[in-house]
Formats: C-alpha cells, structure tokens, sequence
C-alpha cells in the first residue's frame, strides 16, 4: 500500500533483524505505531544511545561502554585462564550465569593482527586457554591454529565439554553431540 509508506519502512527494518519474520515484524510495528507509542520512543532511543556509545573493547572485543571493558580492568577476575569466543555475545551468556571468572578474547577472525593481540594477552600470567566455540569440524581446525600460533608460551589448552543436554532424549540428540558423548564419558 502507497499510503502506509512509512509503516512498511518499519516492518521490513524489522524484519532485516535475524529470527524476526514477517508476521512477527507485522506485530511489532503495529503495537508500536498504533498501541504503545510511548515504547516505540523509548526503544527508538535506546538502539539510537547504545548504537552510539556501545563499542568493541580494545583488549578482548567485548562490548563496552569504553576503550577497555570492565572485565579486563576487574583485577578480581583470575588472570591466569582466557576463555576464547567466537563473538561478544557468547561473553554476555558466560557472565550472566556466572560461569567463568577469567578474562576473555573474542576470536570473530582469525587476522593476523587479533592474532597478535591474543599473544600479548598470552603474555602475561595466562596459564590456560580455554575454547569455548561452537563444536564443530572448522573451529576444530581454528583450535589446531590457536595452539599452534601460542605454541611458544607455557600454556594449556582446554574447551568446553560437548555431548548430551541435559533433560535430552537420546532420539533428539544429533550424532555428533552423540559419539562425542560416548568417547567424552567420565567414570561415576
């Protein structure tokens, strides 16, 4: 329609967001324009604040606020393990269950220069690298850099376990997760 103009503007941006289809685009923009104004100023505000002062952290790549994040200027954190992400979002998960106490390093590409900015993170009283990417063939193979390119430096190396979910039934389990499960078991 040539009139709504505008309003299809607003679906299709919704839309362009990953998950966001277009019937839930549709609710979306229709709650905003026509039930909750009040929350499409607010929400426009808040992406128009955080697309304006949320940035890349210089050290790890997390996002911050700052040039450096709270995480690596928090000397509380143990300094001897970096746990490896493959984007800033697995860092939000991580800190919001309370898992980890390290730093961290997001590795969203294998570039020379992140390289480099991995071993003088490396450098200091980093004992352990923990992996914690995604299982599969290429990030085994992204692994198998790492610990080549750290190979230099007292380390160990470490990723995350991988295998059944709990409260999975087996029939729902892909194969993968499956066999490594059976060659990962630990004795009870």
């Amino acid at each position: 329609m040539k009139q709504l103009e505008k309003f299809n503007d607003l679906v299709e941006a919704f839309q362009a967001i990953p998950t966001v289809g277009k019937k839930s685009a549709l609710r979306f923009a229709y709650h905003l324009v026509l039930n909750d104004t009040f929350l499409a100023m607010k929400l426009a505000n808040s992406i128009e604040t955080a697309v304006k002062s949320i940035k890349k952290c210089q050290n790890c790549g997390a996002l911050s606020e700052n040039e450096i994040c709270e995480i690596c200027l928090d000397e509380q954190r143990d300094q001897s393990k970096i746990c490896l992400v493959e984007n800033a979002k697995d860092i939000l998960i991580l800190e919001e269950n309370h898992i980890y106490n390290g730093k961290y390093f997001v590795l969203e590409n294998i570039e020379p220069d992140n390289i480099e900015k991995l071993k003088d993170l490396v450098k200091t009283e980093v004992k352990e690298v923990i992996f914690a990417l995604t299982p599969s063939l290429s990030n085994d193979v992204v692994i198998m850099f790492i610990e080549d390119s750290l190979k230099e430096y007292s380390l160990s190396f470490t990723k995350i376990a991988q295998g059944v979910p709990t409260g999975v039934h087996l029939e729902n389990v892909d194969i993968l997760s499956l066999s490594k499960a059976m060659d990962l078991r630990v004795k009870i």
